[in-house]
């Protein structure tokens, strides 16, 4: 076999192996909806399903019809019901597929608002450590929200610690 021939036949390999994961995460993703939606008629709540894939997870969304005050108890106080749906959704998922999943819900567009909020978070965090040379302590944050601000520092090229224990462990934004 020739150098170009095994790197075709790598390339193939990777691309099936793309295509594996793209549909075990679609699957993930239709369990999780049938799950959602026989809860949303069991609470008689109106709301849409949509799915995504995204990385290396399955992304659900519960979306109202304009009139999203009705889902906002299922988000909860600070997304307090949001992750406890989505860990028996996880639960769901894994009751049938058998493995562990990475699974993301969000509900009523809340998870797309705070992750755009703690993006701007991690940012300034990020600005403030770099103008002082000193650590930045951040409060404490769940595991979805302390992610989302460490590839906010990330991507502003400082590096940052979770530091703590649950469920009042925090971000440190070190200096460069």
């Amino acid at each position: 076999m020739t150098e170009g021939t095994t790197s075709a036949v790598e390339a193939e390999a990777a691309a099936s192996a793309d295509q594996s994961i793209v549909a075990r995460l679609e699957q993930e993703g239709d369990i999780a909806a049938d799950y959602l939606e026989g809860l949303l008629d069991i609470a008689d709540l109106d709301g849409d399903i949509d799915m995504d894939v995204e990385g290396d997870r399955a992304l659900v969304s519960i979306v109202g019809d304009g009139n999203d005050r009705t889902l906002q108890r299922l988000v909860g106080q600070d997304g307090e019901v949001l992750e406890a749906l989505q860990e028996l959704t996880r639960l769901a998922v894994h009751r049938e597929t058998g493995e562990r999943s990475r699974l993301m819900l969000d509900i009523a567009g809340f998870r797309a608002r705070k992750r755009s909020e703690l993006a701007v978070l991690g940012a300034k965090a990020a600005e403030q450590a770099k103008s002082s040379g000193e650590q930045v302590k951040l409060q404490p944050m769940t595991p979805f929200e302390r992610k989302v601000v460490h590839d906010a520092v990330a991507a502003a090229g400082l590096r940052s610690e979770s530091e703590g224990e649950e469920p009042q462990r925090f971000v440190v934004v070190l200096p460069a």
